[in-house]
């Protein structure tokens, strides 16, 4: 592992630099938080700038419309947007960080001719169908059911949580193919097409109030075999490559917005006095130790996935700590505010207006405790590093003979 960057690394970043330095003004005003078509409207289009500019999928390969850079150099792109505060991914990260990456290493090469092109020039935006109302955690208890017959699938079920799927052009879906007890061997990966009959999607409101989730109800839809990626009841291992993007990579950009956040943080404090408590120094002096550990951590996975092509274990052990470091700094913001935390409408912070705003440090906060769930919660990530990782033995499952 080379923690360094080299000359043309450093030159890519200059050129980037400059480039967001001039396309950044000219952008529109940011739509409100719930406009769901004006934020499909605004992120795509400032996908399409990227592609346009050649900064679009920095790593991924260019015969699916990336630039073929290396990995570094991806995570050089991230540092710079957070550095300049340019837009993230938005309503297309499914898309960005997890289908496409996994259709990169798993897809057909048609697949891979027909989909990356239009993720990267903003033109679909996708949304991931994996939870369901009784498959969470336990994700290969998942029941929505797929049946072939001829050239389709015809799929039934309910999934839940799917992030932005009321904008969405196609879904990662996961689905049982196998026996209703084939667990892990019986899944398969399919992509489906959002507008297709017999998909009905009903938005959830979270506890910050935001409707970015949806229930997907799917009664007998018809999904072509020639949109399954990789083979029938091997989903499973397909997921898991997903998974280790998401796990891996994809919350990159979160942590450097967690660097921003504890630094506004640490200025209110110094402006409020609360600074002069050597508690609140302890606290974060070691947030920010934490943070500097994730981010020679996901330095050390970047090196892991350009010589492997995905992030591999570290990922999961990157999306344990963080989500239990940004919680914890939710935590922290959150005590600094002191009354003004109990009402999200107060405009600023003890700090004064501008300087850290109720409403976004109980944003922030709500980020926090929802990112141990995301993506696998916790207990699950724990279990995989004691079993996967350290060889520990399985947890007995109650009914089991030992």
């Amino acid at each position: 592992m080379d923690l360094r960057y080299s000359h043309a690394e450093e030159a890519f970043r200059a050129d980037l630099r400059a480039w967001l330095e001039g396309a950044l003004p000219g952008l529109p005003a940011k739509p409100s938080p719930n406009d769901w078509p004006g934020r499909r409207a605004y992120d795509t289009h400032w996908q399409r700038l990227l592609f346009e500019a050649g900064y679009a999928g920095v790593d991924w390969p260019v015969e699916g419309g990336g630039r073929g850079a290396s990995a570094v150099e991806e995570l050089i792109f991230k540092e710079e947007l957070e550095r300049a505060h340019a837009p993230y991914v938005g309503v297309n990260f499914v898309g960005l960080l997890h289908a496409g990456p996994t259709i990169i290493a798993e897809g057909t090469p048609e697949q891979r001719a027909r989909f990356l092109p239009a993720i990267l020039r903003g033109e679909e935006v996708w949304c991931q169908g994996f939870s369901e109302p009784g498959a969470g955690s336990d994700l290969a208890s998942l029941r929505t059911r797929a049946v072939r017959d001829g050239d389709d699938y015809v799929v039934t079920g309910q999934k839940i949580w799917t992030s932005h799927a009321e904008v969405a052009d196609y879904c990662e879906l996961l689905v049982r193919t196998g026996p209703e007890d084939s667990r892990h061997k019986g899944i398969s990966w399919l992509i489906l097409p959002m507008d297709s009959p017999g998909v009905d999607i009903r938005p959830l409101t979270t506890i910050a109030g935001s409707t970015e989730f949806a229930e997907l109800f799917l009664d007998e839809v018809r999904v072509p075999v020639t949109n399954r990626v990789g083979d029938e009841n091997d989903g499973w291992r397909v997921t898991m490559v997903t998974l280790s993007f998401e796990r891996g990579t994809a919350f990159v950009g979160d942590l450097l917005e967690a660097f921003e956040l504890l630094t506004s943080t640490v200025d209110v404090a110094r402006r409020t006095g609360a600074w002069d408590d050597p508690g609140v120094r302890r606290q974060a002096g070691h947030l920010k130790a934490g943070l500097d550990a994730l981010w020679a951590l996901t330095r050390r996975n970047v090196s892991q996935a350009a010589r492997t092509g995905i992030p591999g274990p570290g990922g999961t052990l990157f999306k344990l700590a963080y989500s239990e470091t940004r919680h914890e700094l939710g935590e922290f913001s959150l005590g600094l505010l002191g009354r003004a935390g109990l009402a999200a409408d107060d405009s600023g912070g003890p700090g004064g207006v501008g300087t850290l705003p109720a409403r976004t440090v109980l944003e922030d906060f709500y980020r926090g405790v929802s990112l141990t769930i995301a993506a696998g919660t916790s207990q699950i990530q724990r279990n995989i590093v004691g079993e996967r990782l350290l060889g520990l033995p399985k947890e007995p499952v109650a009914g089991r003979p030992r």
